[in-house]
């Protein structure tokens, strides 16, 4: 898993994601969700609603660790 730290802002968000990547089993596994990362960031770049922001940390949080779950049951 990747380590839980205190994500409170979109920009420590993505570079939480991206540091996750890294612990994905395949480079090209790693570059998919990297790429997805940085589309969905460029996407959402303008919310200015806090509480919309929060659930989206929240979420992505959520999403990244059943991710990287779902991929370490697999090795």
């Amino acid at each position: 898993m990747c380590a839980r730290v205190v994500v409170r802002t979109p920009l420590q968000l993505y570079r939480y994601l991206l540091r996750c990547c890294k612990q994905l089993p395949s480079a090209v596994m790693q570059k998919h969700y990297q790429h997805a990362i940085r589309q969905s960031y460029n996407s959402h770049v303008d919310e200015d609603d806090p509480e919309r922001i929060q659930r989206m940390i929240q979420r992505a949080i959520s999403d990244a660790e059943w991710v990287l779950s779902k991929y370490s049951k697999k090795e």
